[in-house]
């Protein structure tokens, strides 16, 4: 018999930029009373545009929820409770368009850090998006990806103080949480060890692996054994993003006071507008017979996506049919290129 396998996904994170006006959370400042429930209409409308574009991955934004964990604002913490209903609706919505969701806290919240105070702070973060994801009854796919954090002069013992949080976080947060490697401190193999010693699962992301990866690991079997991480029944999520090239125009001051205009290289850390296809077919066509979701991490968010898109039947036909994209499809792409093109 025959199993199907669905198509992968592409996603994108957080900011929409081709429709103009859509909002990815109520980021009001606390005086004028922001609320989940704002933010939440906010996504029903980003919803509606990942349904027309057919995008059935995305990335919410970590600050859903305005002010939920902040220790002076006890005014803002039962928001979740309050919108129990609401957020019900919007899980069984993203069911029903198969859409794969997760957060991405951002670099403040370190659970490896050696003030306890702030492991605390991003601990309460992270019980507050795993509560989320929970409150809109999505599946274990639906994670919250973090990095190690710091290497504080210790990189071995930073690792380990990981490892020591990770044993006391309240059961909600180790359900959905999930590490990545990063392009400056913990390596692949870094993360590997961790998950050893923890369980935790891991996100593999191309660009990270080739700006940090001083144990030289090999391309395809690290891949193979981050996705090996995630049970049976869980389709891994990797990241992929291409680096900087241009040329950089900064403004800096001088020693005489004056502000002038310095060229610099491209720092390859950093993420590109848009991803390029032929770097993007090769990997794919490296990991043929392995099954992931991938996030695009590119500038340009869904504009950089729905590009791609467009590439995949011209320049890798076996890769977009993995997709679920079809060369039939690629007739439509100029004029949905106008389209893009007038609301960026």
């Amino acid at each position: 018999m025959t199993v199907h396998t669905p198509p992968l996904r592409l996603g994108f994170a957080v900011k929409v930029l081709g429709q103009p006006g859509l909002k990815s959370n109520d980021s009001r400042r606390w005086q004028n009373q922001p609320h989940l429930r704002v933010s939440i209409g906010y996504l029903h409308a980003i919803f509606d545009y990942l349904a027309r574009q057919q995008i059935n991955m995305y990335r919410i934004s970590s600050d859903l929820a305005p002010y939920v964990t902040h220790p002076d604002l006890p005014q803002f913490h039962n928001q979740i409770k309050e919108c129990r209903q609401e957020l019900r609706a919007l899980g069984a919505r993203a069911r029903a368009l198969n859409l794969r969701l997760s957060f991405h806290p951002s670099q403040f919240i370190v659970l490896n850090s050696p003030d306890p105070t702030l492991v605390r702070k991003s601990i309460a973060d992270l019980e507050a998006q795993a509560e989320l994801l929970d409150a809109m009854e999505l599946g274990p796919e639906a994670v919250v990806v973090i990095h190690v954090g710091g290497t504080y002069g210790d990189r071995v013992a930073g690792r380990e103080r990981w490892i020591t949080t990770y044993a006391h976080l309240p059961e909600v947060v180790r359900r959905r949480l999930v590490l990545e490697h990063d392009d400056l401190r913990y390596s692949a193999a870094d993360v590997l060890a961790i998950h050893a010693a923890t369980g935790v699962r891991l996100v593999f992301d191309y660009l990270h692996y080739w700006c940090h990866n001083p144990e030289g690991l090999a391309l395809r079997p690290t891949l193979e054994r981050f996705l090996a991480t995630w049970p049976a029944g869980q389709r891994p999520k990797t990241h992929f993003s291409s680096p900087r090239t241009e040329l950089r125009s900064l403004q800096r001051t001088q020693p005489d006071g004056k502000r002038a205009t310095v060229l610099q290289e491209p720092v390859w850390t950093g993420h590109a507008d848009f991803v390029n296809p032929f770097e993007f077919i090769t990997f794919m066509r490296s990991a043929a017979d392995l099954e992931f979701d991938v996030m695009l991490e590119a500038k340009a968010k869904d504009l950089a996506l729905l590009r791609l898109r467009r590439d995949l039947p011209r320049y890798g036909p076996d890769v977009a049919a993995r997709f679920g994209l079809s060369t039939a499809g690629s007739a439509a792409a100029p004029a949905m290129h106008q389209e893009q093109t007038r609301h960026a």
